[in-house]
């Protein structure tokens, strides 16, 4: 066992045969304060163990290295800090060139739909200028039928008149 394990274990029965002396006629309550101080005083061993392991363990350098080495650690964290950006850029790219894309289909969906209104457009148009031409001829029919009417009319009159006229003639000349 080591110099750093013998105090630990020294400190750990001292603390626990303190805190069993005061906690020792303590409710409920009693014993959770009586555990943290337990805990604490654990803690405190354990560090005072860490603080002797890294004094004997640590490895001391120049200057120079460590400055070498902490530029290398800074250079690390700015190529992991640019490749997380480069990743987030090639997300934006991929989603920018599938909302192009989207939007390329979405324009010729608008293109075709375009072309199939104007299409229908002149349909509608050659139809409205067929039905204007049918109802020109059927007008111009119904003029030259109106103009006849009114010649018919005029040699109904005239012929009435000349009726009217023969009977005054004949009921004059009998009488």
């Amino acid at each position: 066992m080591g110099c750093g394990d013998e105090a630990f274990e020294q400190t750990h029965r001292a603390s626990r045969s303190t805190m069993a002396e005061k906690g020792a006629g303590a409710a409920a309550g009693g014993e959770r304060w009586k555990a943290a101080l337990v805990n604490i005083s654990e803690m405190g061993t354990n560090f005072d163990s860490l603080q002797k392991l890294l004094a004997k363990k640590a490895v001391f350098v120049d200057e120079e290295t460590f400055a070498k080495a902490t530029l290398t650690s800074e250079q690390a964290r700015t190529i992991k800090t640019l490749e997380q950006r480069v990743e987030a850029l090639e997300r934006e790219l991929d989603a920018a060139i599938a909302a192009a894309a989207r939007a390329r289909t979405e324009k010729r969906q608008a293109e075709t739909a375009q072309r199939a209104a104007e299409s229908h457009a002149q349909e509608l148009t050659r139809e409205l200028e067929n039905t204007t031409k049918v109802f020109k001829l059927h007008m111009e029919e119904l003029r030259s039928q109106k103009e006849e009417i009114t010649k018919k009319e005029s040699e109904i009159k005239l012929l009435e008149a000349i009726i009217q006229t023969l009977s005054r003639n004949d009921t004059s000349a009998d009488g």
